[in-house]
């Protein structure tokens, strides 16, 4: 018997993933939570052998959830759902190790045998993905320019983030245009966007 822990914060979604899943004569559900920070105490509470999360949760998100599993209990494998394909959420699954990532949209059957194939060790990458995660493209930024850029994008002025960074405001408004033409964004606001739904910062 499969044990699974799911966790996905719309109700009727959870539920439905829930009376899905128990039709299998392999899988339990041990438990279903809504919030990501919800995660690993249920899964140190049930020991489950594949955790199935939803990337976007309130609080922690699911690929935060995975990466507490994968320190606290790496027994338990993991498998993302996402409504979106975005190679920001792409990138940072596969920078977590998780062992499957597939859209919402993905047959239930397809789901079903992902979790099968998961749990038996192997990994798994909805096909229309797969496109996805072949021309995710290199970070542009360099390690400060993604540490200026995550600031501004917080909301922080070129002096404040000069004194986080133990810069001048006049290296910090370089480094600012530097990252727009790099990102060919429009402004600062555009770029930080651009970087995020990249994975990037």
């Amino acid at each position: 018997m499969i044990k699974v822990l799911l966790a996905e914060d719309q109700h009727v979604v959870r539920g439905a993933l829930v009376a899905l899943l128990e039709l299998e004569d392999d899988l339990t559900v041990v438990d279903a939570v809504g919030s990501g920070d919800a995660v690993l105490p249920a899964a140190l509470r049930h020991r489950p052998d594949i955790a199935v999360l939803d990337i976007d949760m309130p609080g922690l998100d699911g690929l935060g959830a995975a990466a507490e599993l994968r320190v606290k209990l790496p027994a338990c494998r993991t498998l993302m759902l996402t409504g979106n394909g975005r190679p920001g959420h792409l990138r940072r699954a596969l920078s977590a190790q998780v062992n499957g990532f597939m859209l919402k949209t993905a047959p239930p059957d397809d789901l079903v045998a992902a979790i099968r194939t998961i749990a038996a060790g192997g990994r798994v990458l909805d096909p229309s993905l797969a496109v996805a995660a072949w021309d995710l493209a290199d970070n542009p930024l360099t390690p400060r320019e993604a540490d200026v850029l995550r600031l501004a994008a917080g909301g922080a002025e070129a002096t404040e983030i000069a004194a986080d960074l133990f810069l001048s405001a006049g290296t910090v408004r370089n480094y600012l245009t530097t990252i727009v033409t790099k990102l060919g964004a429009r402004n600062r606001t555009d770029a930080a966007r651009i970087a995020r739904e990249a994975g990037w910062i």
